[in-house]
């Protein structure tokens, strides 16, 4: 009988490569736990995020490897993630137990900034990732409708409890204040009630921070900068030229501030007819025109789709209350992409 040892296994999937991040899966450490017994083979795979989109492939592609060395007779291969941790430091930045923070730009209202950081999270957590949603927008917090909260736990050891819903953790001034409470505060305030999300809430552990940011290129945006080693961007836009007029604001914004842009998000991109036709009812082009122009990859289309809004009032977003619709499918592929994404930047380090 052929000896199989831990070294055969090792060679034969250090040829496998992730497409992704572009290494062979045994420099990457993803290969651990491996155990021999005669001719059965087991051992973990160890995804660099749960929400990885070459999960199926990367298992096939151990297991056929595995099966393929001489004498083994069974493989078993099980999967788990790590997610891998990049944060750009600055001096200024808090210090905090996340691995990653994605701040969601516009550089204006109305294109559904919110409703993408929302079922992003939410995909995210479902994925199986320990994700947090800060409500940036502190004259306009729609999270808490949109993620069906209205009140805060207790406050405990003196610090903020976020609420949870969807198995994502939220802190938004939404949460602080009255209903219907206009906020009228000048920069000073902004600054230390976004420094209070970071410092006073008890966030724990996370994978990921999805941070809402409100419309334009002011003092919220340049807070979290300052307080938060922000791993990336991601950019929110119409297909209209007007949207995407500003979006390139609020991506050049993320440049000066040295702030990595993930990517672009067109939503709203059309709006799929009853006769199976599209229909483009805010233009066309300007998610791909502002990629061409940046180099920025534009991410995802989304379609406009009723059910978005529906579940952005009701407090159910559509990833949750129509999983199957397309417009969820596009935000699940989104949250794979992002994740995706970080991971690179993380092995590139």
């Amino acid at each position: 009988m052929v000896q199989i040892t831990e070294k055969d296994i090792l060679t034969a999937l250090s040829r496998v490569m992730d497409p992704e991040l572009k290494k062979d899966l045994v420099s990457l450490n993803m290969i651990q736990d491996i155990h021999i017994q005669e001719g059965n083979v087991t051992l973990t795979l160890v995804l660099t995020t749960p929400a990885c989109p070459l999960r199926s492939y990367l298992q096939k592609a151990v297991h056929d490897a595995i099966m393929a060395i001489d004498g083994v007779t069974a493989a078993t291969v099980n999967v788990a993630a790590t997610v891998a941790a990049h944060q750009v430091q600055n001096e200024e930045s808090i210090v905090l137990p996340i691995k990653n923070s994605i701040a969601i730009a516009s550089g204006k209202g109305g294109v559904g900034k919110t409703t993408v950081a929302v079922n992003l999270a939410v995909a995210l957590a479902q994925a199986g990732a320990k994700v947090g949603l800060l409500d940036a927008d502190i004259y306009g917090p729609n999270v808490p409708r949109m993620m069906g909260i209205s009140e805060l736990p207790p406050v405990k050891d003196k610090k903020i409890i976020p609420a949870e819903s969807y198995g994502v953790k939220i802190i938004s001034i939404g949460l602080l204040v009255k209903e219907g409470q206009p906020l009228i505060w000048r920069g000073p305030l902004l600054h230390s009630t976004i420094r209070q999300f970071l410092v006073d809430v008890n966030w724990g552990d996370l994978d990921y921070l999805i941070i809402d940011l409100p419309p334009g290129t002011g003092d919220v945006q340049l807070s979290v900068a300052q307080n938060l080693s922000l791993t990336g961007g991601l950019i929110v836009t119409l297909p209209q030229k007007v949207s995407v007029d500003d979006a390139a604001r609020g991506l050049e914004m993320f440049n000066k501030l040295n702030i990595p842009v993930l990517g672009i998000i067109e939503n709203m991109s059309y709006l799929v007819l009853e006769n199976g036709s599209k229909m483009e009812v805010f233009g066309s082009g300007g998610g791909a025109a502002l990629s061409e122009r940046t180099g920025i990859p534009l991410l995802e289309q989304i379609p406009l789709y009723p059910a978005v809004r529906e579940g952005g009032d009701t407090g159910t977003p559509i990833v949750i209350g129509d999983p199957n619709s397309s417009a969820a499918k596009v935000l699940q592929d989104l949250a794979c992409s992002v994740a995706g994404k970080i991971s690179q930047l993380a092995v590139q380090e």
